[in-house]
């Protein structure tokens, strides 16, 4: 039986991270949710477009996007059982604060997917660790560190480095080519994807590659797309100052809707915030934006906003080849032909 990974219906409600990927594309735990698929099923998942739909047949099976797949799942799926509405659907990411909020157990059963089996490299004795749930990949470095995994597992991975004087408490993941810098706090769950930069405090977040928190702030129950930088200082909210419910942007149903007690940024691909920016609770930046402003940013902030102004196409991509450069990338065809779409379609 083939599998297919339905994005149509669940796509429009996790703006921003969706207007440049697939809801299977988003990573929550260590790997995203595709990669969570294909690891389960040894097997490559097609993702199901508006031209592939009529191409469909009785012998396709189509699971949401959207779905977080367990192993129970999985071998309903091989056993051709009938998928009778959530029953074996364990976790489904509706809404983008769904992602930090889902996070802790998805760490746990990444780290339990990838590590079992296997043997952790060693991990230098001049760290200090609580617990035993801790594995490291080939390349990876831990120096003269605390690695608490009372609460939950630590993975570090391929070439990964923890700096001098980190404090972790686990569900903690950092994924191919990370770096926290040196005196980094980080409380569980929080996942740095691959080839991230985390410093300052950080708690409940995810970063879903390429992205820099590179300095002191504090960064909580957020989610960070790709190529993603914010400058030093910065910190966002993550609960009112009068511990009410936080209100977040839907860009689908064009209203604000709650997302519970905390909720800090939810901030899309190519973004950037200058240093000392202070995000509110409940912050929506779009892609592509360059994020500077007296006093507060708004909770919404359209994608290629420049400041209060439109950021001027060309002029973002200079700026996004600019940053991608750092890191040895360069920005592709396909990408620019992707956000000059985005760009075109806002009113």
């Amino acid at each position: 039986m083939k599998i297919i990974l339905d994005d149509i219906i669940c796509k429009e409600d996790l703006y921003p991270f969706t207007l440049t990927r697939s809801a299977a594309d988003i990573r929550i735990g260590i790997l995203t949710i595709r990669e969570r698929w294909e690891r389960l099923l040894g097997k490559k998942i097609p993702i199901l477009s508006e031209v592939s739909e009529k191409k469909i047949n009785q012998n396709v099976k189509c699971i949401p996007a959207n779905v977080i797949p367990s192993e129970k799942l999985v071998k309903a799926l091989q056993q051709n059982k009938t998928l009778d509405g959530s029953k074996y659907y364990s976790t489904k990411i509706n809404y983008p604060w769904h992602i930090f909020q889902n996070n802790d157990a998805a760490i746990r059963e990444d780290f339990d997917l990838i590590t079992r089996g296997r043997k952790s490299k060693k991990l230098s004795s001049g760290n200090r660790v609580i617990g035993k749930d801790i594995f490291l990949e080939e390349g990876a470095t831990v120096n003269h560190s605390i690695l608490n995994t009372s609460a939950g597992p630590i993975y570090i991975g391929k070439n990964a480095e923890v700096m001098e004087g980190c404090i972790i408490r686990g569900p903690f993941a950092m994924c191919e080519g990370s770096v926290l810098k040196m005196g980094t706090k980080v409380y569980g769950a929080t996942t740095l994807g691959p080839y991230c930069i985390g410093a300052g405090e950080i708690k409940n977040s995810i970063l879903f590659g390429y992205s820099n928190k590179a300095h002191d702030g504090y960064l909580g129950d957020s989610v960070i797309g790709e190529w993603c930088n914010l400058g030093a200082g910065t910190s966002n909210s993550n609960i009112k100052n009068t511990a009410g419910d936080v209100k977040i942007w839907n860009d689908n149903k064009k209203e604000y809707i709650s997302a519970g007690l905390k909720c800090g940024l939810l901030m899309g691909d190519y973004s950037r915030a200058a240093i000392n920016t202070s995000f509110n609770t409940g912050t929506v930046a779009g892609v592509a934006s360059n994020v500077f402003c007296d006093g507060f940013p708004p909770t919404f902030i359209e994608s290629f906003s420049w400041g209060n102004k439109k950021y001027e196409l060309e002029k973002a991509f200079d700026h996004i080849n600019n940053w991608k450069k750092l890191k040895g990338h360069f920005l592709s065809e396909e990408e620019k032909k992707l956000l000059s779409d985005i760009y075109h379609q806002k009113k």
